[in-house]
């Protein structure tokens, strides 16, 4: 799979700023439409009848999902948006920020994930597991950074398993770690926790998130029966795949590319090639990931 390929668009929520007093609803605009059918659950289902039905509180609690998640998403988490525990997730998010605790994301990009790979375009899941908690850093999408914060070192470590498997690849210039390109090509870079408190790793884990996250992986197996490439670095991400069915899908397995694992089988797992040549022979000689983040600055809108 060539990796010079340009992308149209690249940067989108991390680079882009909202207008003063614009709402979220406003800056997002309409979810980005793709083209391909809707899976038969999304053709059914009627957004306006289901937000009709919920209360006010569940409206009040649940309206960062109504603005910003994306639609192609929607039908197959409305269940689990409305269960107890993430409920209380929500409560407990608003109770911090309330508090006047730092939250990273900021919340119009908690779901961007959702909306640079909608579901019908998913073709790879990469899993981490919460956000970057320094400032400038998270922006929805797991192992990528906003610029200009340069690419941590597990990211680093990822670049340098992509050079052994394409010699040609070059990582992007200025250190850069903004994955958007990836998401934006059919790669769903998922957190299995979607928020965190400032400074403190995992602070926000164990709270709901995971319940929402895990829907995410299982509705992937469950929608896009052709078949996508889970890559599974360490065993958190591995536990995720448990029951995906292998007949359908393909799960590479490794260490996590850590510095303090990545040197015990990451390096060497091959993973971006293996991928390609899967999905090339699902989707045709087209049908890889273009690995490429060398995207044009004017496209990129950093």
């Amino acid at each position: 799979m060539s990796l010079k390929r340009k992308a149209a668009e690249a940067a989108g929520d991390a680079t882009k700023k909202p207008k003063a007093n614009a709402s979220i609803t406003s800056f997002f605009g309409p979810p980005k439409t793709t083209p391909g059918s809707k899976p038969a659950a999304a053709a059914k289902f009627d957004r306006d009848a289901w937000v009709a039905k919920l209360t006010d509180e569940q409206k009040d609690l649940l309206q960062l999902e109504l603005d910003t998640l994306h639609e192609s998403w929607l039908p197959y988490l409305k269940d689990v948006l409305l269960t107890p525990q993430f409920l209380e997730l929500k409560k407990f998010l608003k109770q911090e920020l309330k508090n006047g605790k730092v939250v990273y994301p900021p919340m119009k990009d908690v779901y961007s994930w959702s909306r640079h790979t909608p579901l019908n375009t998913v073709k790879v899941v990469i899993t981490g597991q919460d956000p970057y908690h320094g400032p400038n850093q998270a922006h929805g999408l797991c192992f990528s950074i906003r610029p200009p914060t340069p690419a941590p070192p597990s990211l680093q470590n990822i670049y340098k398993a992509l050079k052994i498997d394409y010699p040609e690849y070059q990582p992007p210039p200025n250190k850069s770690g903004l994955l958007t390109p990836w998401a934006d090509r059919g790669v769903l870079l998922l957190n299995t926790c979607l928020t965190v408190r400032r400074g403190e790793a995992n602070s926000h884990a164990g709270k709901g998130w995971e319940l929402l996250t895990q829907k995410v992986i299982d509705t992937v197996s469950k929608v896009r029966t052709n078949g996508v490439v889970f890559l599974a670095w360490g065993t958190p991400a591995q536990n995720r795949t448990k029951g995906i069915p292998v007949d359908k899908h393909l799960i590479l397995k490794s260490a996590h590319p850590s510095p303090l694992s990545a040197s015990r089988g990451f390096f060497d797992c091959h993973h971006f090639s293996k991928c390609n040549e899967w999905l090339e022979q699902r989707y045709g000689k087209d049908g890889g990931v273009d690995w490429d983040l060398n995207v044009d600055p004017g496209q990129a809108g950093v």
